[in-house]
């Protein structure tokens, strides 16, 4: 079958698998491609890694159609994603509405699963959040850190620690399996990252591209994307 080549932060794999199949119906393509930090998916398109379609965020995709690297006619907003909390099933959620609330969540966390701290959107904020609140020397035996989201609540979910808990971006705390949403960051210490799709430059399918974007943004999948976790 041939396919669509897409380069994707993990914000949006929950929502590109729940749309594969009415993407195939519609065009007879697949979906292929990575999702990871959006930093290193970036990096992957400058180095001229093969990709139909990109979907980072907003500041990005502006950079990389600036660079020439993605059509600018072709950008569309998805949605907003929040960076949340997550825990595992099994373990009573946490509710944190102030930056103490949260510090004291986080220091009673004997692990911290958290995406990439140089290269993703949300672990980058993790490591500010830390700063900013004054633990990160503190904490900084306990986090775990992988390649990227997704990785990072997989492990969350099968964790052995005793009180362990996640951060990262709300659509792939959703589309883990054995994890909850636990929710928001407190005022003060929130993130919402608007993400953001468009077609490379050098697409070989620029017409399945197109409109893989306009599934991913159309008005009839509202809900759908709602479900995953983008708002706005």
């Amino acid at each position: 079958m041939t396919t669509v080549t897409i380069l994707s932060g993990g914000a949006a794999q929950g929502l590109v698998r729940g749309l594969s199949e009415p993407f195939k119906t519609w065009t007879g393509f697949g979906i292929d491609g990575e999702f990871g930090a959006v930093g290193i998916m970036a990096d992957k398109l400058r180095a001229s890694t093969s990709a139909d379609l990109v979907i980072l965020t907003q500041a990005l995709l502006a950079k990389l159609a600036a660079e020439k690297l993605v059509v600018s006619s072709s950008i569309a907003d998805i949605g907003r994603v929040e960076t949340a909390l997550a825990v595992r099933n099994r373990d009573p959620k946490v509710t944190v509405k102030t930056e103490a609330d949260l510090r004291e969540v986080l220091r009673s966390a004997d692990a911290i699963y958290v995406p990439d701290t140089k290269a993703s959107t949300a672990g980058q904020h993790v490591a500010k959040v830390l700063d900013q609140l004054g633990i990160a020397y503190e904490v900084a035996s306990r986090l775990k850190i992988f390649p990227n989201g997704a990785t990072a609540m997989r492990e969350l979910a099968s964790s052995t620690a005793a009180r362990p808990i996640g951060c990262t971006q709300a659509t792939e705390i959703i589309a883990t399996d054995g994890i909850a949403l636990s929710g928001s960051l407190p005022p003060g210490c929130e993130l919402v990252t608007m993400y953001t799709a468009g077609v490379t430059a050098r697409a070989a399918h620029p017409t399945e591209a197109a409109a893989l974007i306009a599934l991913l943004t159309g008005a009839d999948r509202k809900e759908l994307r709602r479900s995953m976790g983008f708002t706005g």
